[in-house]
């Protein structure tokens, strides 16, 4: 992986074998982001994909693997009151069965690149977005300060 800042915005390549999601939140951590938007394109290898089940609380995780075309990745980071980063990442990928091309997206646990991934980090300007958990729903929402 390697990155540059350039103004407000932080330009991210990864290369293979890079987990993206782990890259982007070290490089908030490195630059001291405490809370961005990002986005992104390239080729991958596996996918982790997880859907929220709010009847259980809880996410269910199906695994794809193969020639993945990244077509759309879009999250955020936010900080929680202890500073912690966490991600909101949601992805779309290509990716052939036979002769026919299928589409997978959702919530993204992790995401490896096969050979290269373009990631454009945003950070937040003229304020921080924190997390607040939600004991209704197990899970953490925007707060603006």
């Amino acid at each position: 992986m390697d990155y540059k800042r350039m103004g407000d915005t932080v330009y991210i390549r990864m290369d293979r074998d890079d987990e993206v999601i782990g890259g982007v939140l070290d490089v908030c951590k490195k630059e001291r982001i405490p809370s961005a938007t990002f986005t992104g394109i390239g080729g991958c290898g596996e996918a982790q994909i997880q859907t929220f089940m709010p009847e259980t609380r809880s996410f269910e995780t199906q695994t794809i693997r193969g020639m993945l075309e990244l077509v759309s990745l879009t999250g955020n980071i936010v900080s929680d009151e202890q500073n912690e980063l966490h991600h909101h990442t949601h992805a779309v990928f290509s990716y052939k069965d036979g002769e026919q091309h299928r589409f997978a997206a959702g919530h993204m646990k992790s995401i490896t690149v096969s050979y290269t991934a373009e990631i454009v980090l945003t950070p937040v300007i003229g304020g921080v977005i924190k997390r607040q958990y939600d004991p209704e729903t197990g899970t953490g929402f925007w707060s603006f300060r």
